[in-house]
């Protein structure tokens, strides 16, 4: 078979995972130790991709930073109590390198483990930082002119954005990693992208990243589009990503990028030559709790929700089982997962784990599993492994007042899949605090003068209905708060 239009990626948080084998084999583990068992699991629940989070190298000068500073190591003891130095290895997103950390194994541990997941038809996700590197990357030392320098004016008004930086030829003010929302990542040095050479250097890193996975998560990937880059730091960048991709893509044809993006800038990331964008809008809207802008947001063209990444927990948001109620956790899955799209899941979201794990950790707090939370998960994924829901066609539904004066219809938001070997899904959510009801207009014309079958794939309901009445009305339904339907329909 070919390649899913709607795929499903699985990120891991490599650190943390081979911390947790290390304690188990009573040595340090590397990418090597990762056992087999695991990468039949996660293929066998149905992934297509798996995300590796922080395999690069880092160095000394962000870990010294990351454990010196009090506002983050505060964070990190309310996620481990019992806190010690060496759970704090400094951000995976402060690089030294592009090749894989020592610690890990290196690049000859990461390419056995490439080959063993493509083995079982999994593909590889690694990460990219076009914004910023470690202040002891090589780069700080022997190009300088990469960066954006300041001056001493600029450290004395803004000493949150810039700092000395000390070299061979002497030193230097560089300015911090940042966006221009928020004080710079004391961790990092700015790329300056308004240098061409700067430009060539990251295709460079790209071109080179590339021979090692089958793509790219981009993180914070606006950062470098010419106007936000002017507005943060007042001079002007060409274009990046349009040449960077498609160079890329001449070396490895097929080279899947995914946008981290906020803004309302995933139409514009998208069109510069990205696969897929985050659909932080999505996970905003259901966050509120709210029905009507989530059917709002699913009205949009499918050239758009299909390249769109969709997620309700990742190492950047909070877990989804803190962030959401339980009901409102399932109604919200059902949404996000069995829309059209790239389906993202994160390490631990399964089990229903509840503390965020800073990218500087490279341990996690021990935490009951939630067997509620791991069987509709495990429920989810079934029906996600179905074909219809990977490569059919999709259809946002009308749902309409099963009586007047009956304002609950706005609650629902129900669509459906159809599937080229004539199989059907009927997704329907009641997205309220409230008991809803509504009639949905089903779009099949084949379904008078028979008997359709409804069966809840997640769930015990059962039942048949006359194929004119559903023609002339739609199918009614009552649902509880946060209930839900996964029908496949048959008609007989």
């Amino acid at each position: 078979m070919g390649k899913p239009l709607y795929p499903s990626l699985y990120q891991i948080n490599t650190r943390v995972w081979l911390t947790e084998l290390s304690r188990a084999l009573g040595r340090p583990a590397t990418l090597d130790d990762i056992p087999d068992a695991e990468l039949d699991r996660v293929a066998g629940m149905g992934f297509d991709w798996v995300w590796f989070l922080s395999v690069w190298r880092t160095g000394p000068a962000a870990q010294r930073i990351s454990r010196a500073n009090p506002e983050w190591v505060h964070e990190f003891r309310e996620t481990l109590p019992d806190l010690r130095e060496e759970d704090i290895a400094g951000s995976g997103f402060a690089i030294t390198g592009y090749t894989v950390h020592p610690g890990l194994g290196g690049d000859a541990a990461l390419a056995r483990l490439r080959e063993r997941l493509r083995k079982r038809g999994l593909r590889l996700l690694l990460d990219f930082v076009p914004n910023h590197m470690a202040p002891d990357h090589p780069w700080a030392e022997e190009h300088p002119e990469y960066f954006v320098a300041g001056t001493a004016h600029d450290l004395a008004q803004a000493p949150q954005n810039y700092t000395r930086v000390k070299g061979k030829g002497g030193e230097r003010i560089l300015a911090y990693g940042r966006d221009p929302y928020f004080a710079g990542w004391p961790d990092t040095l700015q790329l300056d992208y308004s240098n061409p050479a700067t430009q060539e250097a990251m295709i460079g890193e790209l071109g080179r990243i590339a021979g090692q996975c089958d793509g790219l998560r981009c993180d914070m990937a606006m950062l470098v589009l010419p106007d936000v880059f002017e507005r943060t730091w007042g001079r002007r960048a060409p274009l990046f990503w349009p040449e960077a991709t498609r160079r890329v893509r001449e070396r490895v044809p097929g080279f899947c990028f995914m946008a981290e993006v906020y803004w309302d800038l995933e139409w514009t990331m998208l069109q510069q030559g990205f696969d897929y964008a985050y659909d932080k809008r999505l996970y905003d809207r259901l966050r509120e709790g709210h029905a009507h802008p989530v059917r709002g947001h699913l009205q949009a063209g499918l050239d758009y929700q299909s390249k769109l990444a969709r997620f309700l927990e990742n190492h950047d948001e909070p877990r989804a089982a803190a962030a959401f109620a339980p009901g409102v956790h399932e109604a919200a899955a059902v949404i996000t997962f069995l829309s059209p799209g790239l389906r993202f899941f994160h390490q631990g979201q399964f089990e229903g784990r509840r503390k965020r794990i800073s990218p500087h950790l490279v341990r996690a707090p021990q935490e009951p599993a939630d067997g509620t939370l791991q069987r509709f998960y495990g429920g989810l994924l079934e029906v996600l492994r179905q074909p219809t829901v990977r490569d059919g066609q999709w259809r946002l539904l009308d749902c309409v007042a099963a009586w007047d004066g009956n304002w609950t219809s706005d609650c629902f938001i129900a669509w459906c899949w159809q599937g080229g070997d004539g199989q059907r899904r009927l997704i329907a959510v009641n997205y309220a605090g409230n008991q809803s009801q509504c009639y949905v207009r089903l779009p099949f014309s084949d379904l008078t003068g028979r008997t359709v079958r409804f069966k809840d794939l997640m769930g015990p309901a059962s039942f048949e209905r006359d194929g004119n009445d559903l023609a002339a009305r739609g199918l009614y339904l009552d649902l509880p708060p946060w209930g839900y339907h996964a029908f496949e329909l048959t008609a007989v």
